[in-house]
């Protein structure tokens, strides 16, 4: 008795034959993918875009600091301000400027929330957008 041969007539080769009738059946339905998503890929819309041509600037904006001490005491780049109305002033002016200048806002570890967010809210209200906050990360826990 022999089990799976097409008359080798005695060998007992195994069947070495691919079946190829998978393969094609995936081709074709790749085919027809193809088909059908072809057209979709070709469809564009015409358009007549303006053509611009822009320097790119290297000039950075200004950089104000305004730090809060531990004691709530606020300093404009280092130098001490008397009280949020005048911190408040100098912002306003300095917020008519172009290119608007950057607010770099540092504040101790010690220092209440209540005046940050004054400095904040001056800020805010004299029309800066650009506002960065300072950190150290090298500092100990």
């Amino acid at each position: 008795m022999a089990f799976g041969g097409f008359d080798n007539h005695g060998g007992s080769a195994p069947m070495a034959d691919i079946n190829t009738t998978p393969l094609v059946d995936v081709m074709l339905v790749l085919l027809v993918i193809f088909i059908l998503t072809a057209p979709l890929l070709t469809h564009s819309i015409k358009l007549d875009l303006p053509a611009a041509a822009a320097p790119a600037t290297d000039e950075k904006p200004e950089t104000i600091t305004v730090s809060v001490d531990g004691q709530n005491h606020i300093f404009w780049n280092n130098e001490p301000v008397a009280d949020i109305d005048a911190l408040a002033a100098r912002l306003q002016g300095e917020s008519g400027k172009q290119p608007q200048p950057e607010l770099h806002l540092r504040a101790d570890k010690e220092s209440r929330y209540q005046t940050i967010a004054e400095v904040m809210s001056a800020a805010q209200r004299a029309g800066l957008t650009k506002i960065g906050f300072i950190t150290d990360p090298n500092a100990q826990k």
